[in-house]
């Protein structure tokens, strides 16, 4: 919602404004007919007519100051529009670097999870192959003993 701006503004408000403003205009080097736009005709200044463009000119001051409030507000609106965009920028990078952080790291895990199960495996192979091969073995001895025991008997 836009900001709420001050439509009534009294008299002091706008003549001291506008005072300023013509007096930072008019300088040293400014000539008659700048003068002339900017301060309006040197004749007499009598009557309802002059009040008048007086009123109109108040209503163009004020006017004036609030288009240059609202662009002294767009103009620090599209900054913050800036900043704002760097920052998306910013998070929008490190959102892709954590997102291929994130994915060597998982491709890391698991490998070293494949590792694990390899040497798991290859310790139950070893294990395993010792067992049989001592059952194997005590097959042999004890075949050789029943051999040897009847070559015995028959003798």
């Amino acid at each position: 919602m836009p900001p709420k701006f001050k439509r009534h503004l009294n008299d002091d408000d706008v003549t001291g404004s506008v005072k300023s403003e013509r007096r930072n205009l008019l300088e040293d080097d400014s000539d008659e007919e700048e003068d002339f736009f900017l301060r309006g005709p040197s004749g007499p200044r009598f009557g309802p007519r002059n009040d008048k463009i007086k009123h109109v000119q108040n209503q163009v001051d004020e006017v004036i100051d609030v288009m240059q409030e609202n662009i002294t507000k767009v103009i620090e609106r599209g900054e913050r529009l800036d900043e704002l965009q760097d920052k998306s920028e910013s998070l929008s990078d490190n959102a892709t670097a954590f997102s291929n952080r994130s994915k060597q790291l998982r491709r890391q895990m698991w490998w070293r999870g494949c590792k694990i199960k390899a040497i798991m495996a290859l310790a139950a192979a070893i294990l395993l192959l010792m067992i049989i091969i001592r059952s194997f073995l005590k097959y042999l001895s004890s075949r050789s003993l029943y051999l040897h025991l009847q070559r015995f008997l028959k003798n």
